[in-house]
């Protein structure tokens, strides 16, 4: 199955380090927007766009070959989204399978095609490393987010997991999609 093209003209490339301060804004936004009623709001209400940039460029600059971290951006050159996969992380093992690990799109784009691009890329790269299925979690209450990946040809494949933040278990779901590598 394939993604429709962006409704809106975005151009996607593996991300630069002077993009780790919008990326952060970006998914720490993105956090607080889609986990309201997810997760603790005071864990959501302590995120720092400042720290988060820092954890990123030191996550980015330490990154394996085998961990790719793109961008979308708009006609004007602003970074508009982040999507970052590798293979699939079975506790500490890593496995034959890719693993998306995050997709985030700035809030005030949602809807018009970014997470769309990303995932398509995300996807086609994938496929040219030869894995044989990308699997990704996702969030069990982020409707959202499932119908967004469901659309895309992933299904839920029967594991679920928590997520504790905070003490706080929060139930994520495993989505699967084979490739065509």
């Amino acid at each position: 199955m394939s993604l429709p093209p962006a409704r809106v003209p975005v151009r996607v490339r593996e991300m630069a380090l002077a993009d780790c301060d919008r990326v952060s804004r970006i998914r720490v936004l993105g956090w607080q927007s889609a986990y309201r009623g997810l997760m603790p709001q005071p864990y959501l209400d302590a995120m720092d766009v400042t720290a988060d940039a820092e954890q990123r460029r030191a996550l980015f600059a330490r990154a394996p070959d085998d961990v790719l971290h793109l961008v979308a951006e708009d006609e004007s050159g602003e970074v508009v989204g982040w999507a970052c996969v590798g293979p699939y992380r079975d506790g500490e093992v890593r496995t034959a399978d890719a693993e998306l690990y995050a997709l985030y799109v700035d809030t005030g784009r949602s809807g018009a095609g970014v997470g769309q691009a990303l995932l398509r890329e995300s996807v086609r790269r994938c496929e040219t490393a030869g894995h044989a299925r990308m699997l990704l979690w996702v969030l069990k209450g982020n409707t959202r987010a499932r119908r967004f990946y469901e659309r895309a040809g992933f299904d839920p494949d029967g594991t679920e997991e928590p997520f504790v933040v905070e003490g706080v278990a929060v139930p994520e779901v495993r989505y699967a999609r084979p490739l065509n590598g």
